[in-house]
């Protein structure tokens, strides 16, 4: 979300440099309780009351960051389908986008940050039962890609429509 200035604003509505698309990224969703509620979105988890019995938030925090979601266009409200005047979160197209986002730092976390012997519960591909293949990035010769192979570009303006665009 960016407003009349240029500036961006997190999911708390404070105001972000829009420069780094790292620093911008993790200003909207790198807050522990936005990605959790992230990871439990992408799992089914739509309604308020979910969300809070699913993490334990107390339910200010939780109001604030749904709520942030939603400003920013992540999340989406709409009505639970149970046809009660209660309201459902959805994901939206981009929500969706930070699937890949939620799926590395899961992996990553498997690999480095559970203990050996911790119980937990992997993401599986629900088509052929089998933990998903680490994230990783390929040319698009299948060649997989390390970030000693790759460097910044040179500055440009983003232009409008463009904030989908996979470049640099």
């Amino acid at each position: 979300m960016v407003d009349p200035n240029g500036e961006g604003a997190n999911v708390a509505g404070e105001a972000v440099s829009p420069t780094c698309p790292v620093m911008c990224t993790a200003d909207l969703v790198g807050d522990r309780w936005t990605l959790l509620i992230l990871r439990d979105a992408f799992t089914g988890i739509r309604r308020f009351s979910q969300f809070q019995r699913s993490l334990g938030i107390a339910k200010n925090i939780l109001s604030d960051r749904l709520s942030g979601l939603v400003r920013v266009g992540v999340l989406r409200t709409e009505p639970a389908s149970d046809g009660t005047s209660y309201r459902a979160y959805a994901l939206t197209d981009k929500g969706l986008e930070l699937f890949d986002l939620i799926v590395a730092l899961r992996q990553w976390g498997e690999r480095h940050a559970i203990e050996p012997g911790t119980p937990y519960r992997p993401l599986i591909d629900s088509r052929t039962g089998e933990p998903l293949a680490r994230v990783t990035y390929v040319r698009p010769d299948g060649a997989p890609l390390r970030h000693t192979e790759t460097r910044l570009g040179d500055p440009q303006l983003m232009a409008p429509g463009e904030q989908t665009a996979t470049t640099g």
